[in-house]
């Protein structure tokens, strides 16, 4: 066969559902089973589609013999094209997805184009999740109260979406309160396998897909090659544009052994994350391999896959085997065909399969695992439970640039009284005041959640209660979990202990803890406490669980309702009691931990097809709020000039039908100059605003009171919210003013310390363009655009960093602004930069491909200057274009006329 555009030639593949069509991976010239062999099952899965989309234009024979030949330890990497199958997106993310959809609709129209040109051609998915905040809770009624707080918050968002459901196609909207995004793809949503119509046939191909939530790998534990984007490159994917990014290293990962009593898969879970983020796996896939596969569940699985982000991976893949498909069994979902396709391409893991070549390979021995939390800062940062007491003390006194909380040997000993209802207590650093079983990262998995049950009834046995100041919350990932937990009465345990559900949906890991009761507040405020939280969820970053509580940890569920009954993180619950029982006698962590044969004698028992079945059989119809919801049926989105929710996105006001080339950014200031491990959170808070912050002033200004602000995450539909919520995070560290925390900066040059959103209008008054400069790990965590699309209506032109988290640089690249390195060896310290002075970026006009070099110069406050390399981190030649054009979403809506 000759190796030419048009040899990618289908297969037939029968089964007892009918016949289909398929493309072999050894079809292709030079592509032999053998040779196929030797790569990775993820590379294999971008293979495939290369095949299938053969005939498409971005697709050559040299890029399809590249991928095949992938080698392990190559020096150069070419760029990949990545055809997703569909996209899924949750409503924090989802509402601006659509919002600037419904613009480039509106756009089109003004420049004389088709407005049902813009529609996506893939299926996409929207799981309105992450609205819901916990401000009820420790009552049976919480749920309810809160789902009913959440409409009235909400409506105007939610109707945006009804409207949207009936405008374009493909669109499919999942009504609130039926689970967690991720939680409902890997129980419902996913398929293993997708089909399409070609030429009157139906093809059947791998299931793959990109979601607008870092957490999106969780689907790779069922095999399918899934990951977080930013929601300008989402839209990219929906309108049928080939994702590029520069194909992947693939790091293996080989378990062996079992996991040992007492350990969950939340300790192994947290011990890998930090075992990849510590080996360096950003852009590079992950994938699992060895005898010890057999002894993680699917669930075990999608806890490790869900985390990818926190590593810095982009996926971490689990190939297909006998444990997918007895998933979707178990789940309600056909498994014929994805069995004899994965066996047709020889992607189906048997035990006599041939390991994979991968460019570095890691050993994990699962009996080496131990009880674990994460904390107190960041998810990478593990700390086996006896440590906890000695690594909270030790924090409490580091320097906050070193991820401390910086007190005084004065303030150490600080304490307050807790007053409530007749209840008094002295509270000291430490204080849990926060307990949350939440996140789809923990709720998916039955062992952890049923463990949490069984704790909670020995506790409650032995006459064990919650500490009063504690907030308790139970949040599942879907309503299966409440139903198997109802079925074996555990739920009344939890209930006991103040975990009664408060909500299906991204609760306390996102920000929607909810406010904490006053008594509480005035304690932490009164001692000047670093209280703590304790979550089952993925992420602590600063700032993002509450706005008092500075200590997060990241915990199984039956360490959270441990936690939550020691009332303290300042304890070591292997030696030290977390209560007294009835008698008075102490209670330790080891007399109330259930045994792993009682767990999975009820995981057998309980979890059965039929909860599945029953519990998503009317997952778009069991919402009544939702049902009733009245949308107008129109191509073109209305927008209220008044709402302070939805406003028409600014992006598309100065579009051209010529590519706007840029000049060099000549005389720029640094409008903030920072240290290691930014994140997203940092740059594009998702929680609580402020009234004093330039967000909240808004908001007081066009008549909304405080209480109902709502969030930063539910007003991403309003760039006037939105841009004056970038670096607005309370526990954010501008070097300019030493490390003060908050969201402010100095004007130069006059010297006046304003707040980021301030001090960038009045550069922008005085037509200076600005950059930021940052230290290692620029941009981790969550995969938001509004932390590209802020700094890029704030006026930042480029972003100088010593590393970047793969997302964040690409939404970047996909909204104009230009991401920056240093030369290794070299930072903003070692060259002496202090963000006080002018610098100019010589070259910037001159990209024009991936890559390669520009001069920075740089004019000290005394008139001297100084110039230096730095590295340009446009990656592909896609981002090249979006970047001279303003952006993704320019560059595609000027295709379209």
């Amino acid at each position: 066969m000759s190796a030419s555009r048009s040899s990618a030639i289908p297969a037939i593949l029968k089964t007892s559902q009918g016949t289909y069509f398929y493309y072999p991976l050894d079809q292709w010239e030079g592509i032999s089973r053998e040779s196929l062999q030797r790569l990775p099952f993820s590379i294999r899965i971008l293979l495939e589609g290369y095949l299938r989309n053969s005939a498409h234009p971005r697709v050559s024979q040299q890029s399809i013999s590249a991928l095949a030949n992938w080698a392990p330890q190559a020096t150069h990497r070419p760029i990949l094209q990545f055809f997703p199958g569909r996209v899924v997106l949750q409503d924090f993310t989802g509402v601006p997805v659509m919002n600037d959809l419904a613009a480039m609709r509106a756009a089109l129209v003004r420049l004389g184009g088709n407005p049902e040109k813009i529609n996506p051609v893939v299926p996409v998915d929207l799981v309105i999740d992450h609205s819901v905040q916990v401000d009820y809770f420790g009552i049976p009624d919480a749920l309810k109260l809160n789902v009913q707080l959440e409409f009235e918050r909400n409506r105007e968002r939610y109707e945006f979406l009804h409207w949207a459901q009936k405008a374009f196609k493909n669109f499919r909207v999942v009504p609130p309160s039926s689970g967690i995004v991720h939680q409902v793809n890997l129980e419902y949503l996913a398929r293993g396998v997708l089909t399409s119509s070609q030429d009157g046939t139906t093809v059947v191909f791998p299931e793959t897909l990109v979601g607008t939530d870092s957490h999106t790998t969780m689907i790779n534990g069922l095999g399918v090659v899934g990951f977080g984007v930013g929601g300008i490159e989402a839209v990219a994917a929906m309108l049928g544009e080939p994702l590029e990014f520069v194909t992947p290293d693939v790091i293996g990962l080989r378990l062996t052994g079992k996991l040992r009593e007492g350990v969950t898969p939340t300790d192994l879970t947290l011990t890998i994350t930090q075992l990849l983020r510590k080996h360096g796996v950003v852009d590079k896939f992950v994938e699992f391999f060895g005898p010890g596969l057999v002894n993680l569940s699917l669930a075990d699985r999608a806890m490790i896959s869900n985390m990818a982000p926190e590593s810095g991976a982009t996926v971490l893949y689990f190939p297909v085997d006998q444990q997918t498909l007895a998933y979707l069994a178990l789940t309600g979902r056909p498994t014929e065909l994805v069995e004899a396709y994965y066996r047709a391409q020889g992607l189906f893991v048997m035990p006599e399969t041939p390991e994979p070549e991968y460019t570095a390979v890691l050993h994990l021995d699962l009996e080496s695992i131990e009880p674990s939390l994460a904390g107190p800062k960041r998810p990478q940062d593990r700390v086996p439970l006896p440590q906890v007491k000695k690594n909270f003390r030790s924090s409490l006194s580091k320097p906050k640039t070193e991820r401390g909380f910086g007190l005084s040997s004065e303030d150490l000993g600080k304490e307050a009284e807790y007053r409530s209802n007749g209840y008094r207590e002295t509270l000291k650093h430490g204080a849990v005041v926060i307990a949350a079983i939440t996140s789809c990262t923990n709720t998916s998995n039955p062992y952890v959640m049923l463990a949490a049950g069984l704790l909670a009834r020995n506790a409650v046995l032995k006459g064990l209660r919650v500490k009063p100041y504690v907030k308790t919350s139970l949040a599942p990932g879907s309503k299966v979990v409440t139903a198997y937990l109802e079925k074996s009465g555990l739920d009344k345990a939890l209930s006991a202990l103040g975990f009664d559900v408060v909500g299906y949906g991204c609760t306390t890991c996102i920000g929607n803890s909810g406010p904490l009761p006053q008594p509480v507040i005035e304690a932490i405020e009164s001692g000047g406490l670093v209280a703590a939280a304790v979550l089952s969820g993925n992420r602590n970053f600063e700032g993002r669980v509450h706005p008092y509580v500075q200590a997060n940890y990241l915990a199984s569920p039956p360490l959270v309702v441990a936690y939550a009954l020691a009332g303290t993180v300042d304890i070591d619950l292997t030696q030290e009691p977390l209560g007294v029982d009835r008698q008075g006698n102490p209670v330790y962590l080891k007399d109330l931990w259930p045994s792993a044969e009682e767990i999975e004698q009820l995981i057998q028992d309980l979890v059965q097809p039929e909860l599945f079945a029953s519990e998503y059989a009317d997952l778009y119809s069991a919402n009544p709020q939702w049902s009733q919801i009245q949308s107008p049926s129109s191509l073109l989105y209305e927008w209220n000039p008044a709402s302070t929710y939805l406003q028409e996105p600014p992006f598309f006001e100065n579009l051209s039908k010529e590519p706007q080339f840029l000049s060099d950014i000549q005389n720029a200031r640094v409008l903030a100059l920072f240290g290691d491990s930014i994140t997203t959170d940092h740059i594009s808070p998702a929680g609580n605003i402020s009234p004093t912050s330039p967000a909240g002033k808004y908001l007081l200004e066009h008549g909304v009171p405080v209480s109902e602000f709502n969030s930063y995450g539910s007003r991403r539909g309003n760039d006037r919210v939105m841009t004056r919520g970038t670096f607005a995070n309370i526990r954010l560290k501008n070097l300019l003013l030493g490390g003060k925390e908050g969201g402010y900066t100095i004007h130069f040059p006059d010297g006046e310390v304003l707040p980021i959103y301030d001090a960038a209008m009045k550069y922008r008054e005085e037509g200076v363009p600005l950059i930021v400069i940052a230290g290692k790990e620029y941009g981790t965590g969550s995969s938001r655009d509004w932390a590209a699309k802020g700094v890029q209506q704030l006026g930042v032109r480029a972003i100088l960093a010593e590393s970047f988290e793969r997302i964040h640089r690409s939404n970047l690249a996909g909204m104009g602004v230009l991401p920056l390195v240093f030369k290794p060896g070299e930072n903003a310290q070692s060259l002496g930069l202090t963000g006080r002075e002018i610098y100019t970026l010589k070259g910037v006009s001159q990209i024009q491909s991936p890559g390669g070099e520009l001069t920075v110069q740089v004019t000290r406050e005394d008139g001297s200057t100084f110039e230096f390399q730095v590295t340009i981190r446009l990656d592909t030649p896609n981002e090249v274009s979006y970047f001279h054009h303003g952006g993704i979403l320019n560059t595609i809506l000027l295709n379209w006329l």
